[in-house]
C-alpha cells in the first residue's frame, strides 16, 4: 500500500516538475535577473553587509536578523543533507549543477518576493507585522481567493508534508545509526515540537537566532575539513558534475538515468533546500523591522547562497569524495538519504565523526520543524483573520504531523511534500512577476540613497499608491 501510494504522488510530482514548475523557475529567474541587473551579483558585497547590519528590533517587529535567522532555520535542513543525497543516488553528480542554476537564478527570485513581502507587509493584532505571499497576493492583486488557496498550499506544505520530512529523517538517522525504533524518536519530537510551536512566533525567532548560524557553521567546517585532506579531487569532481549534467557522462547517471533526471532531480531538490520562489521564506521576511524593504530582499538572497553554494554544495563534495566507494552512481545503494551523506562522512574522517553528524542532521532537522511551523502561523492567521484558535489548531497539526512523519515510508512522505511545494510555487511565481514592478521601484530608489528610509507616499520611483499604513511619513519609517 504505501509503495502505491509513493509511486502515484511520485507520477504526479514528475509530471508537474517536469512540464510546468522547472520552465517556471527558470523563467521567472532570468527575467528578474535581467529586471534587476543581475542584484545577487552586483550587489552581493552589500547582501553580506545587510545580513548582520541589524540584531536589535522595535516596536513590536523582530530584527532583520532573527527574520534571515528563521528563514535559514527552514532552508538549512533536510534537503541541504538527505535531500542533495537522494538528487545524487536518482540525478547523479550533474544533478548538484541544476541545484547551483536553480538557486544563482533564485537569488533574484528571493529578492524579489522577500522585498514585496515587505512592501506590502501590514501590522497584526499582537504587534508584529505579518506578509508573504497570500498577503500580497491579496493586497496587491485585489484576490483574496487566490491568497487563500496560496496559504492552503503553504499550510499543507510546512504544517504538515514538511514536518513529516524532516520528522521522517530525524526518526531514519536514529535507527539506521543507533536502532532507536521510530515510535521512541515520534515520543520525543511530540514533546520537543510541542514546547515551541505553542510559544508563537517570538519564541521562535528566539530559538532560530542562534541555533541556524551556528549548526550551518559547524557543518560547512566538517565539510572543508574533507575539502583539505582531498585538494587534488576537487577540480575532478568540479568537471564530473559539469559533465554528468548534460549527460556526458552516462556510466555516472544516477538510477533514474541520464539528463532529464539530473535536471529533474537538481531542479526538485535544490527547491526543497532553498526555497527560492517558493513563496515561503517570505512569510519570514515580512516580519522582520527594516528602514528600506530591500534590505530584507538582499538577506533573504542571500541566505539562498548559504543554503545551496555553500550548505548543499559541502554535502555533494563530501558524498562525491566517496564516490565508487560508499556512493556508486547507477546503482541500488543499501543506504539512502541523511544515512548516505552520513556514511561518506564516515568513509572520509573515520567514525568518530557520525555522532557528530547525527547531532548535526537532528538540529538540521528540528530547527526546521519550528522554522517551518512559523510560515504556516502566519498563514494560518491570513485565513482566519487573527483569530487565536488558529495557530493553537495549526500547532497540534503540526505536532501531530512530526508523529506520522516518523513511521512514515520515506518516498511517500517526500513525494507528497514535492506536491504541495510545487502548488505553492506555481501561484507564487505568477503573482511576483505581475507584481514585480513595485520592486523594481523600491530598488531603483535605494540605488538612489541606500541610507534614506523608505517612503512609498508621492515617492516618484514607485508605480502608483503602495497599499499602506506602514510605509508612509519618513519620520515614522520603520527603522
Amino acid at each position: 500500500m504505501a509503495d502505491t501510494i509513493a509511486t502515484f504522488f511520485g507520477s504526479i510530482s514528475d509530471f508537474i516538475y517536469t512540464y510546468i514548475l522547472i520552465a517556471l523557475l527558470l523563467c521567472a529567474g532570468i527575467y528578474f535577473t535581467i529586471r534587476t541587473r543581475a542584484v545577487q551579483f552586483t550587489n552581493f558585497g552589500q547582501m553580506v553587509r545587510t545580513v548582520f547590519s541589524s540584531r536589535e528590533s522595535r516596536d513590536g517587529g523582530i530584527s532583520s536578523f532573527q527574520a534571515f535567522a528563521i528563514g535559514l532555520a527552514s532552508r538549512v535542513g533536510t534537503g541541504n543533507i538527505a535531500g542533495v543525497a537522494i538528487a545524487l543516488v536518482l540525478g547523479g553528480p550533474g544533478a548538484v549543477f541544476w541545484m547551483w542554476i536553480v538557486a544563482l537564478l533564485g537569488m533574484a527570485t528571493a529578492f524579489i518576493e522577500a522585498t514585496m513581502a515587505q512592501l506590502f507587509k501590514v501590522r497584526w493584532y499582537d504587534g508584529t507585522f505579518r506578509g508573504g505571499p497570500a498577503f500580497y497576493i491579496q493586497r496587491g492583486l485585489g484576490s483574496r481567493k487566490w491568497g487563500f488557496a496560496f496559504a492552503i498550499f503553504l499550510v499543507f506544505s510546512f504544517g504538515i508534508s514538511y514536518e513529516m520530512v524532516q520528522a521522517n529523517t530525524i526518526a531514519a538517522t536514529l535507527n539506521d545509526h543507533y536502532n532507536v525504533n521510530p515510535w521512541v524518536t515520534a515520543a520525543f519530537l511530540f514533546v520537543l515540537t510541542g514546547i515551541v510551536v505553542f510559544g508563537g512566533l517570538k519564541r521562535v525567532a528566539k530559538v532560530t537566532e542562534w541555533m541556524a548560524p551556528v549548526m550551518a557553521l559547524v557543518y560547512v567546517a566538517i565539510a572543508l575539513m574533507v575539502i583539505v585532506m582531498n585538494l587534488d579531487n576537487i577540480l575532478p569532481i568540479f568537471k564530473l558534475i559539469f559533465a554528468s549534467a548534460f549527460g556526458l557522462e552516462q556510466g555516472l547517471a544516477g538510477t533514474a538515468g541520464g539528463l532529464v533526471a539530473a535536471m529533474l532531480n537538481g531542479t526538485r531538490r535544490g527547491l526543497f533546500s532553498n526555497e527560492a520562489g517558493e513563496g515561503s521564506a517570505p512569510n519570514a521576511a515580512s516580519t522582520a523591522q527594516v528602514s528600506h524593504p530591500v534590505k530584507q530582499g538582499y538577506i533573504q538572497a542571500m541566505g539562498v547562497f548559504v543554503d545551496t553554494i555553500l550548505v548543499c554544495s559541502a554535502t555533494a563534495f563530501i558524498i562525491l569524495n566517496s564516490l565508487g566507494q560508499v556512493y556508486k552512481p547507477g546503482e541500488e545503494t543499501a543506504v539512502d538519504g541523511a544515512s548516505l551523506t552520513i556514511a561518506a562522512a564516515s568513509y572520509e574522517l573515520g567514525e568518530w565523526i557520525v555522532p557528530i553528524m547525527v547531532i548535526l542532521i537532528l538540529v538540521f532537522c528540528y530547527s526546521s520543524i519550528i522554522g517551518n511551523f512559523a510560515y504556516a502561523e502566519i498563514n494560518i492567521d491570513f485565513m482566519t483573520k487573527g483569530k487565536k484558535w488558529g495557530s493553537k489548531v495549526l500547532g497540534v497539526i503540526v505536532v501531530a504531523s512530526v508523529v506520522i512523519g516518523s513511521v512514515s515510508s520515506l518516498n511517500a512522505v517526500w513525494n507528497f511534500a514535492d506536491i504541495t511545494m510545487a502548488g505553492m510555487a506555481m501561484i507564487n511565481l505568477v503573482a511576483i512577476v505581475l507584481l514585480g514592478k513595485w520592486v523594481f521601484g523600491a530598488l531603483k530608489d535605494y540605488r538612489e540613497d541606500p541610507e534614506r528610509p523608505f517612503v512609498a507616499t508621492n515617492n516618484p520611483n514607485m508605480p502608483g499608491e503602495l497599499p499602506t499604513d506602514i510605509w508612509v511619513e519618513r519620520e515614522n519609517a520603520q527603522a
